[in-house]
């Protein structure tokens, strides 16, 4: 035990983590009271659902990943429909009938690919343009804090043929965002999926050009199945009407924000979404290139690392045993370790996840991976991090603490463990 590991706690917060308290252990996030693991590779029925970030408030429950009857998740159920019941010939054309009514023939921009140069967004802008004969505008919400191989990456993905506008939000403001995002979410990456989510569809608007192409829907990994039925992201998403007072960033009302913290009212503008009666004048449009082409991601990196130069870590992601996925933010790492202390999921249970279902390793390798490397530490960047958040290394701990569900988590010996384990119920 050192003099963080308890910091922020009561007695009585701390009695809940007792390695023997079996009964009564409180919930946190509307999670399931029990866990339960997919039978088929290694996520837990506590990962949540995608959200509509921008509606994202304290204390609001998660919806999580559904099992079946026999204990598999829908993630799995559907890879299984990718591999046996789609007809990826058939999704091709689709592919092709939608560029040719969309493309240009003035040689203008026909659509728009949002992305950092990472291997999926290098993958999706690559092969549109190069394969599928399109002329799309890049545009990329920039990292909090870039990484030298991001940055190394995003130049190779512009150099590899595209022309790009980078945007780089108010430093001041995206500070503000991720630490409240942090003390009161326990989220730090939320300004930049905000941004993320919403920069093509905004750009869509300003240069009037409706397609825009994302990678993979985020319902592959095991959200609401029906949504990998369609070829197009839910509007939700990405548009809305316009009130402060009912948009949320870093869990606090951007009305109540500007009031607050003595903000000009167009300082959260770059956050907002999309104009929902400027989305319809545009007709905007937001597609999944992963509907019409099979989706894998280690598929990506190939072919980014052999057309647009994208290159991995070298040395493999704190947390995971991967190089080449997330490698271009310093936050990045802190994003996951905030979801191993709320949801008992950190990133080498995500990697290796869906590295089973793809056949790239077996059950038992992911599992043996995930008890090696799931609960480190990313501790190379931490003091840059504490520093961008204006934090102290005590208000860190203070928080991940009370971030910390009892059903979830046990003090035991001094040491934070998961009660649940993924390799002890491999062993039953």
């Amino acid at each position: 035990m050192n003099q963080f590991t308890t910091i922020g706690l009561k007695k009585e917060d701390i009695d809940q983590y007792s390695p023997d308290k079996k009964t009564g252990l409180k919930v946190y996030y509307g999670l399931p009271p029990k866990v339960q693991f997919c039978k088929r590779c290694i996520i837990s029925n506590q990962k949540p659902d995608s959200t509509v970030e921008f509606k994202n408030k304290k204390d609001k429950d998660k919806e999580t990943i559904p099992f079946d009857k026999k204990g598999i998740c829908t993630a799995c159920r559907y890879t299984d429909i990718k591999d046996k019941e789609i007809d990826w010939n058939k999704r091709e054309k689709e592919l092709i009938e939608l560029c040719n009514f969309y493309r240009s023939k003035k040689g203008n921009y026909d659509c728009i690919v949002p992305g950092s140069g990472g291997k999926d967004s290098s993958f999706t802008a690559h092969i549109l343009k190069y394969k599928y004969k399109m002329n799309p505008l890049t545009v990329t919400w920039a990292p909090h804090i870039y990484t030298d191989i991001g940055f190394q990456n995003f130049q190779n993905w512009i150099h590899a043929g595209f022309d790009n506008i980078l945007f780089t939000p108010n430093g001041k403001i995206h500070r503000l965002l991720t630490k409240l995002a942090f003390i009161n979410l326990l989220h730090p990456f939320q300004p930049f999926i905000v941004g993320q989510r919403h920069i093509a569809p905004k750009h869509s608007v300003l240069y009037k050009i409706p397609l825009i192409f994302y990678g993979e829907n985020q319902a592959e990994y095991g959200h609401n199945m029906k949504e990998n039925f369609k070829p197009t992201m839910n509007s939700k998403f990405y548009e809305d009407d316009i009130d402060p007072a009912e948009i949320y960033l870093g869990g606090v009302s951007a009305k109540d924000l500007t009031r607050q913290y003595n903000l000009f009212e167009n300082d959260l503008l770059p956050y907002y979404p999309a104009s929902r009666d400027e989305i319809k004048k545009v007709g905007t449009t937001v597609h999944y290139l992963g509907y019409y082409l099979r989706w894998d991601p280690q598929e990506c990196f190939y072919y980014a690392a052999e057309h647009t130069g994208f290159k991995p870590n070298s040395e493999r992601t704190e947390g995971s045993y991967s190089k080449y996925s997330s490698i271009d933010d310093r936050i990045d790492p802190f994003h996951y370790y905030t979801t191993l202390i709320k949801f008992g999921i950190g990133r080498a249970t995500y990697d290796a996840s869906q590295e089973v279902r793809n056949k790239k390793i077996t059950r038992e390798e992911a599992v043996a991976l995930v008890k090696r490397f799931d609960s480190e530490f990313p501790a190379k960047y931490f003091k840059q991090i504490l520093e961008y958040m204006d934090l102290s290394e005590e208000e860190f701990w203070t928080y991940i603490n009370k971030g910390r569900s009892p059903h979830l988590w046990k003090l035991e010996n001094g040491e934070w463990e998961l009660r649940y384990p993924i390799w002890q119920d491999n062993q039953k």
